[in-house]
């Protein structure tokens, strides 16, 4: 019955959340300057040739009414129609989306990979001439620099000077896994940078509130080797506040990879909803920005659930009693 209701409850958050960005993005996109018509005719088409571009779409129409008529069509999983490819939206979100989700997997990948280790080496070396400051400061610098002037520097420094890998170009994981990893290194590695310098902070503290714990004073005195009580002791009690910022991260590259997609040129979701901003493109906007939000609800429901397998005592059942 606990689960039950909990599983009710995310339900109804999750929608309510869902309608509120429906409600924002469909605003926002015709609040932004130049509207659909004058983007697309130019600033020298006639009031009677926006006028009748709009009414071609259904612009000319109450907003409220423009929104009713969106909302029903998407709980009915029609997305609508591109306006500048006049392509479905759906059809095309799904086909991008395998671009996106693989730069993601391989950013999150290298999150886990260096993040982790990197935080773990400095807390345990958190002392004088202990190494830790060096991890301390290129953490720092990791959050410090956006993905926007990293990926710029990446592409200039790799289009001047053949170092092997490919910029500016994509080949299909069907096609040519080995030439697709090619070209997707570099943009996970800018995408992946905030994320291992966030992560190996997290890693870092919550090792550090791990170290003060009695069973690991304990675990010294009995002479166990300090590889055995990092992996038995310190990571599997350290492993919750890592897990559920991996999780929340995997959200947040979804929205850097807007901005390396388009750095890198790559087809996926994110520089297809870049360009969509650009041409005023509600349809595509607002179904990219839907699917953002549903993938982030999605994912803090997972999180919620490995976590409490990782900590019964902070799962969904918590306190339940036999």
């Amino acid at each position: 019955m606990r689960l039950l209701m909990w599983w009710s409850g995310r339900a109804l958050s999750s929608a309510a959340t869902l309608l509120g960005v429906s409600v924002l993005i469909f605003a926002a996109v015709r609040m932004m300057p130049g509207g659909f018509a004058e983007t697309v005719l130019g600033p020298f088409a006639t009031a009677e040739q926006e006028a009748e571009l709009a009414a071609r779409y259904g612009l000319d129409q109450p907003v409220l009414l423009q929104y009713g008529h969106w909302l029903a069509a998407v709980g009915g999983g029609d997305f609508g129609v591109s306006m500048i490819s006049r392509q479905p939206v759906g059809a095309e979100l799904l086909a991008r989306l395998p671009i996106t989700a693989e730069l993601t997997v391989l950013a999150v990948a290298a999150s886990a990979l260096f993040g982790v280790p990197l935080g773990v080496l400095t807390a345990v070396r958190a002392r004088p001439g202990g190494g830790g400051a060096a991890g301390r400061l290129l953490s720092g610098l990791g959050v410090s620099v956006p993905e926007f002037v990293l990926g710029s520097l990446v592409v200039f420094v790799f289009s001047r000077h053949a170092l092997g890998l490919e910029v500016g170009s994509w080949v299909p994981l069907t096609q040519d896994p080995a030439a697709n990893l090619a070209t997707m290194v570099l943009p996970a590695a800018v995408l992946s940078v905030f994320a291992i310098s966030v992560t190996a902070r997290t890693t870092r503290d919550a090792v550090m509130g791990v170290l003060v714990e009695p069973y690991v004073t304990a675990a010294v005195g009995r002479g166990e080797s300090p590889w055995f009580i990092v992996r038995h002791h310190i990571l599997r009690n350290a492993a919750t506040p890592v897990v559920t910022l991996l999780g929340t991260i995997t959200a947040y590259l979804l929205g850097g990879a807007l901005i390396v997609e388009h750095v890198f040129n790559l087809p996926g979701v994110g520089s297809y909803i870049v360009q969509a901003v650009g041409r005023r493109d509600y349809a595509v906007v607002q179904a990219g920005v839907l699917l953002a939000a549903a993938v982030f609800i999605v994912m803090n429901v997972l999180i919620d659930l490995l976590v409490g397998v990782l900590d019964p005592r902070l799962g969904v059942l918590a306190g339940r009693r036999s």
